[in-house]
């Protein structure tokens, strides 16, 4: 059973996680003991508390047709990590970094590069380091307003 399906990256979220709160779209059927040891187990940080809710789908309605209909809900984890721990996937480059910045994690070495997009946003690329195999990349991209 997967019990951790994605982060959830969301301003709220990203607030959050400066005060050592990570949020998580999790399984609909895990409990908070099953989700503190899959955190704890994937990123290697020490989980202080998890907090869960569920939340309701909405309804919606079709633009043409006079019919509504309702998207699925899903369960949400806030999970708590010590002081000092951190997990990379939500951390944000600091403004203004013109060079590549190195991240040490449980996972591994990351590097993040900055280029900015024909249109003016910041593009983020981070580069993970992996021992024994070719590294793999992954983008974020981060709207600078």
């Amino acid at each position: 059973m997967i019990i951790i399906k994605r982060p959830i990256i969301t301003e709220k979220a990203m607030k959050l996680a400066q005060n050592n709160f990570y949020t998580f779209e999790v399984d609909k059927n895990a409990t908070k003991i099953e989700i503190a040891k899959k955190v704890a187990e994937k990123f290697g940080v020490k989980v202080i508390s998890v907090k869960t809710i569920n939340v309701k789908g909405e309804t919606k309605s079709q633009k043409r047709v006079r019919k509504s209909y309702k998207s699925a809900g899903f369960k949400k984890a806030m999970v708590q990590v010590g002081k000092g721990e951190k997990i990379a996937m939500f951390e944000t480059p600091k403004e203004g970094f013109s060079q590549d910045v190195k991240v040490t994690t449980a996972e591994g070495t990351q590097v993040l590069k900055e280029k900015k997009d024909l249109l003016g946003r910041t593009k983020v690329r981070v580069e993970r380091g992996a021992v024994g195999s070719a590294p793999t990349t992954q983008r974020k991209v981060i709207t600078g307003k």
